[in-house]
C-alpha cells in the first residue's frame, strides 16, 4: 500500500482523533516538497549546472527548474542571469513516494543519524531538512558523480502549527529525537 493510501485510509481519521479537529478539511496533510540544490561554482563550471540537473532529476523522476541569480554579486563572481540554482516541486503521488523513500531508506543512510529536531520546522508547520551528501539516495552511483553536493528538503504541509505538523510526519514514522 502506497503512503497516500495509507494517509487516506488510516493517519487522516487518526489524526482527526488525536488533534480533535471537528471539520476534516483542517485536518493536517501533506501539499508539496521541493527539493532545491545550490550550485555556488556555476560561474566557474558551466557544466556543474548540468550534473546537478542530472542528479536531481534520477533522485526525483521529474525535470528540474534552474533558478537564475536575480542580481550580480561582485563578492561571488556573480552576474545578474547566470545560473545559480536547481528545484524541484514535488505534488501529489510524486510528494508522497518521495517522502515514504526519504524516511525509509535515505534517512538510516546517514552515518550516527538519531532522528530530525523539532527546531527544523519554521512556526507555520513546514519542515526543512538539509542533507550534506546527494549520495545517500540509491539511484545516484558514487563512481559517476563530479563532485560531492549538498541539498536542502522542505516538506510544506497544510498544517497551521508545527505540532500538528509533527504529528503528520510522526504518523508517516518520519524519526524525531525530541
Amino acid at each position: 500500500m502506497s503512503l497516500l493510501n495509507h494517509y487516506q485510509t488510516t493517519i487522516s481519521k487518526q489524526l482527526q482523533k488525536d488533534l480533535a479537529f471537528s471539520n476534516v478539511s483542517l485536518i493536517p496533510k501533506l501539499e508539496k516538497i521541493v527539493v532545491n540544490v545550490g550550485v555556488g561554482e556555476a560561474s566557474m563550471n558551466k557544466n556543474a549546472v548540468q550534473a546537478v540537473v542530472e542528479d536531481i532529476k534520477i533522485i526525483t523522476g521529474q525535470q528540474p527548474l534552474i533558478c537564475k541569480a536575480r542580481k550580480s554579486v561582485s563578492a561571488f563572481k556573480i552576474r545578474k542571469g547566470l545560473p545559480i540554482g536547481v528545484k524541484v516541486t514535488l505534488r501529489g503521488q510524486r510528494a508522497y513516494d518521495f517522502l515514504e523513500k526519504l524516511i525509509s531508506i535515505v534517512l538510516p543512510r546517514i552515518r550516527d543519524f538519531k532522528g530530525l529536531s523539532s527546531k527544523a520546522f519554521d512556526g507555520m508547520g513546514n519542515l526543512n531538512i538539509g542533507l550534506s551528501d546527494q549520495t545517500l539516495f540509491p539511484e545516484i552511483e558514487y563512481d559517476k558523480i563530479d563532485k560531492v553536493r549538498g541539498l536542502e528538503i522542505t516538506i510544506v504541509t497544510s498544517a497551521k502549527s508545527d505540532s500538528a505538523a509533527k504529528a503528520l510526519l510522526e504518523a508517516f514514522k518520519m524519526p524525531f529525537i525530541d
